[in-house]
């Protein structure tokens, strides 16, 4: 039986400094529909690309704006969510979800 070498979140962490990772695990996040689940994503995100003050400088923020965007309480406007996204290298994107029932434009 082989031993275990750090934690699940250590493991976590390494793994989402991929940016490929990351924006997975946001997307599945953002699936999910909890805006809390996508806040404690984004924390995760963070820790991994170098924690408040480093996202803080990159974004222009203060550490205190940063806490209170990703806080439990946070509920972020769009450009604060850019700020926080675009220094993790992602953007916000949007894809079709079918056409829910609706028939779609013939002229469209």
């Amino acid at each position: 039986m082989g031993t275990r070498s750090g934690s699940f979140k250590e493991y976590w962490i390494e793994k989402i400094k991929n940016p490929k990772e990351r924006a997975a695990y946001i997307n599945a996040a953002l699936e999910d529909g909890n805006p809390k689940i996508l806040l404690a994503v984004l924390k995760d995100c963070v820790e991994a690309m170098g924690g408040v003050t480093w996202l803080a400088h990159e974004a222009h923020l203060t550490r205190a704006t940063i806490y209170k965007i990703l806080s439990r309480e946070g509920n972020p406007k769009y450009d604060s969510l850019l700020k926080v996204l675009t220094p993790l290298g992602l953007r916000l994107n949007v894809t079709p979800a079918g056409t829910g029932g609706k028939r779609q434009l013939s002229h469209a």
